[in-house]
């Protein structure tokens, strides 16, 4: 048995252990809406809103 044969046979079992490796760790469309993910748009949108603050009296000051 050579070495392509050998990467032939060994490359689709590694993908078999990747897939049941990663089932239980939240890779799916469930996992979108996570409290992390929240917490990082809230977040956002908190820097949002003071970025819109400080460019308004920014504009104050140029005036």
């Amino acid at each position: 048995m050579d070495w392509s044969s050998l990467l032939i046979l060994v490359c689709p079992l590694m993908m078999i252990f990747m897939m049941f490796g990663m089932k239980g760790h939240g890779h799916g469309p469930h996992s979108r809406n996570s409290a992390p993910d929240k917490a990082i748009q809230t977040q956002l949108d908190e820097l949002k809103a003071q970025n819109e603050q400080l460019r308004q009296e920014l504009q104050g000051l140029t005036k």
